[in-house]
């Protein structure tokens, strides 16, 4: 075998042979070797270095490295422990999470949230059952059909349209905006809804309509039992009670159909569920059904102006607040609240059943909220 330029250099001896020579000088009896030279301590860390594996020698870089990744693990260790803790937390605070999830209610409540079609005829039966859950000041309609609602305005939809009798199709459209008009005035606008006058709706009809607009005025200063402006608007005392956020959820429907000669009628059927609160603390739910037809009428034929709102007729039902009180004002009955006034006596009734007309007759108990 030849030899390298180094091992003719080192006088003919190899590395392996050399190392070889120490090992044997070392172990072996007699005068203990000479300090190895330089050539031989060169060859010995040589042969070290290819014997050992990498890494098998920290560096003091390496070692620092290594503490740091000890550190971060350290960290992660620490970030679970907060994240789990916390989690605990939240579980002991809202257990109805977990359960939720395990029971499937979660993804009932999800599909509970999905909103519903635009109505155009009235319905043939009451809403689904829901999960009862109680309202809350975050979530003032959870356990609700009304949840899947349209808010406010939007839920009032005007249908398309048609001439109908004496009056051409554009002047039917100014109609129903009209009657949409009155509507929101009446059951969804903060003045009235805060107890004050609603001028706004009282301005759409017709002040030439006998016994119209004045008798409205009159059940405003001066309700009585019977006499009241809450059969026609939505009304609390804000004395007492506040609504839950700014969000009323409303469904329905209107139609228009010829009346008597010279008389278009546009037939609504609405209900307006409003959150409302005491104090900050519980909520409870008013559900308003209004059943009104508003009329516009021919001048040729009738005494009226042709381009306001005539007051035809009018029915509404309440859930969920005081019986008989003469003030004016919805008083929503808090589950807390000593009960006040005559106890009910009608039948218990579905608040969300609009498939049925109005019945009225007295202060009835219903079967949710």
């Amino acid at each position: 075998m030849g030899r390298n330029d180094e091992d003719a250099r080192s006088g003919g001896i190899s590395d392996e042979e050399l190392a070889a020579f120490l090992e044997r000088a070392s172990s072996g009896p007699g005068e203990a070797p000479r300090e190895p030279s330089a050539r031989a301590r060169m060859v010995t860390e040589r042969l070290r270095d290819q014997q050992d594996p990498p890494g098998w020698r920290t560096s003091p870089a390496s070692q620092g490295m290594r503490g740091g990744r000890g550190r971060a693990g350290r960290r992660i260790k620490a970030t679970l422990a907060v994240v789990f803790i916390a989690g605990l937390a939240l579980i002991a605070l809202r257990p109805e999470l977990v359960i939720d999830r395990v029971t499937g209610k979660t993804a009932d409540r999800e599909a509970a949230k999905a909103p519903l079609a635009a109505e155009t005829a009235r319905p043939t039966a009451p809403p689904p059952p829901v999960a009862p859950d109680l309202p809350t000041l975050k979530e003032p309609f959870r356990g609700s059909p009304a949840l899947q609602w349209a808010d406010g305005a939007a839920g009032i939809e005007v249908p398309g349209t048609t001439a109908v009798g004496w009056m051409p199709k554009e002047k039917v459209a100014d109609a129903l905006q009209q009657v949409k008009q009155f509507l929101v005035a009446a059951n969804l606008d903060p003045a009235t809804l805060r107890g004050e006058r609603p001028a706004a709706a009282l301005a759409l009809l017709d002040p030439r309509q006998p016994d119209g607009p004045q008798r409205l005025e009159q059940y405003l200063a001066k309700p009585t039992e019977q006499d009241s402006p809450v059969t026609l608007f939505t009304r609390f005392d804000p004395a007492e009670v506040k609504p839950v956020g700014d969000v009323v959820k409303v469904r329905g429907s209107m139609r228009v159909e010829e009346g008597e000669p010279g008389e278009v009628r546009v037939v609504t059927d609405y209900t307006f569920v409003h959150p409302m609160t005491k104090g900050g603390t519980s909520v409870q739910r008013t559900i308003v059904r209004r059943q009104i037809t508003l009329s516009l009428l021919d001048p040729a034929r009738w005494t009226a102006s042709g381009d306001r709102l005539q007051l035809s007729e009018h029915h509404a039902e309440w859930s969920n607040v005081q019986c008989e009180v003469a003030d004016g004002y919805l008083h929503p009955q808090f589950p807390q609240d000593a009960p006040t006034g005559s106890a009910p006596t009608g039948p218990a009734t579905d608040p969300y059943d609009r498939s049925k007309d109005i019945k009225g007759g007295g202060c009835g108990t219903f079967t949710r909220s």
